[in-house]
């Protein structure tokens, strides 16, 4: 209600300042009121009259939000406790606290220690598309990859690879990582069903798209 009282006051302030300062000529008043209400049409359209004020102080983003659910699934299908579960789970309170980096340099430094883990090359992919908002970056890709070819196995670094490339749009990539893992998962599992069903929204979605995309 605040936003229609402030814009019709605006709206009114101008006619009276153009009758009373610019002395607008009395055969222009009509064109200039329907010119006024035209631009209160448009506010009414195209802005939000019945939005509560929220003033800003500063442009100070608050720390990124953890995906603790992410977080736990890859507890499921990972290793959870020995070396590679303690620096994973430094690297998860780091992220909970929107310290996308470090949670990231925190797995750099176990896999110093352990360059073979691939429980840890997938906890930094995670990590480092975290801290690219979403995006796979090129080291991101690595570390997935990385883990895949240590542990070729391990449901993880599939499964949060292809989760990783769907987020980013990158459906087709993602099915090709998805399918051998939906083929090797025994039958009647949860993640089998979850990237049955995932890969059945992939198709529609890409049979939906304009041919060349």
């Amino acid at each position: 209600m605040t936003g229609w009282i402030i814009a019709f006051a605006l709206a009114l302030s101008l006619m009276l300042m153009l009758l009373a300062v610019g002395r607008m000529p009395r055969a222009t008043w009509e064109i200039t009121a329907a010119v006024l209400l035209l631009g209160l049409a448009g506010y009414a359209w195209q802005g939000n009259p019945g939005l509560v004020g929220a003033p800003r102080h500063g442009a100070t983003p608050g720390p990124e939000k953890f995906n603790e659910e992410l977080a736990e699934r890859r507890r499921g299908l990972a290793e959870r406790y020995g070396p590679a579960g303690q620096w994973l789970l430094l690297s998860d309170g780091l992220g909970r606290q929107g310290k996308t980096k470090e949670a990231a340099n925190v797995l750099l430094s176990g896999l110093r220690q352990s360059p073979d883990d691939a429980n840890l090359w997938l906890g930094l992919g995670n990590a480092l598309v975290a801290h690219a908002d979403g995006v796979v970056s090129p080291g991101a890709d690595f570390a997935y990859r990385r883990a895949m070819a240590i542990d070729p196995q391990a449901p993880g670094p599939r499964y949060f690879y292809g989760l990783a490339l769907a987020g980013m749009g990158e459906l087709q990539a993602a099915k090709d990582i998805w399918i051998p893992l939906v083929q090797s998962a025994p039958d009647g599992s949860g993640i089998k069903a979850e990237l049955q069903f995932a890969i059945a929204r992939i198709d529609i979605l890409l049979a939906a798209r304009p041919a060349g995309q």
